[in-house]
């Protein structure tokens, strides 16, 4: 699992920061969450291919989360894009986007599908054999979803040289690394734990956009790897936040303590801010494993 920051500052662009947008590689599929302006030059200073997206995931619409989406719908369609898009956003969406293409005359030649979001409960929108995706319901000026992205258990593992000593034919191998167990012709089950291993845990990342102070999330996204919590403020700005429906690094870590996380990142910092570095020291007052998002930053867990 992988995340790639494309932008991570709020409100305005600037010419050595961006707003939000992120890239998340998990079991094979790129996720592109949140598109604010910039994105695309983003993924091309990043060396991502685009073709490669084919969801995308926006939180909410405030300008700094989604402006850059129409442009990269048309420049998909400029690269002779074939593949569908799926876009899940919030329910007004759809109208934003196809009203710009429609008075451009900027049709795409690809399936483009809208999956527009108004339910204030978690649920799943997103599901195949490998991932599932569900919305993490927040709390801001306008209707807001963060996103948790959790990879399912995998395959078993053969341990090659137990099947070889049980002299187990290779028909049954899918069987063991089903978890079955396996009877030999004398009639002894051989049980599934001595002839494999363990799967690869499987990993789990919450994206948690705009948001005040929200502790109905927890339960949510309990005991998850990774978590992306927006910081808007430090805790002297506390009351700015309130106000404006933003978090500081201090309760963006208290989230973190109360989901029993492994690992916090902090990002959407306030511009005005000069040294970022204050919100990892804030943050870490109440939880070990802080990191600090930044525009062009890889995460590899």
């Amino acid at each position: 699992m992988n995340l790639t920051i494309l932008g991570c500052y709020a409100a305005t662009p600037r010419t050595f920061t961006n707003p939000t947008s992120q890239l998340l590689e998990i079991k094979n599929h790129l996720f592109l969450i949140d598109c604010g302006e910039g994105t695309q030059v983003q993924l091309r200073k990043n060396k991502i291919k685009f073709s490669k997206i084919n969801h995308i995931f926006i939180s909410h619409l405030h300008g700094d989360h989604f402006f850059g989406l129409v442009g990269l719908i048309s420049t998909f369609a400029l690269l002779n894009r074939t593949t569908d898009l799926h876009v899940y956003g919030p329910k007004g969406i759809k109208e934003i986007i196809t009203i710009q293409l429609r008075l451009s005359n900027s049709w795409t030649h690809y399936g483009l599908f809208f999956h527009e979001l108004e339910s204030k409960e978690s649920e799943i929108i997103f599901e195949d054999s490998k991932v599932v995706v569900r919305t993490i319901p927040l709390k801001h000026r306008v209707y807001t979803n963060g996103f948790l992205f959790q990879e399912k258990k995998g395959a078993r593992k053969l341990n090659l040289q137990a099947v070889q000593n049980y002299k187990i034919d290779t028909c049954y191998y899918q069987k063991i690394k089903n978890g079955g167990d396996i009877t030999l012709e004398d009639g002894t089950v051989i049980i599934n734990e001595k002839i494999s291993f363990d799967p690869e845990p499987a990993k789990s990342y919450a994206f948690c956009s705009d948001t005040v102070y929200n502790e109905g999330i927890v339960p949510i996204i309990a005991n998850v790897d990774v978590l992306y919590h927006e910081a808007t403020f430090l805790q002297s700005e506390a009351a700015l936040a309130q106000k404006t429906m933003h978090s500081t690094a201090q309760e963006a870590a208290l989230i973190a303590l109360k989901a029993n996380a492994k690992t916090l990142i902090l990002g959407h910092y306030s511009t005005r801010y000069e040294n970022i570095s204050l919100f990892e020291a804030e943050a870490s007052l109440l939880f070990s494993n802080v990191l600090l998002a930044d525009d062009g930053k890889l995460f590899e867990f």
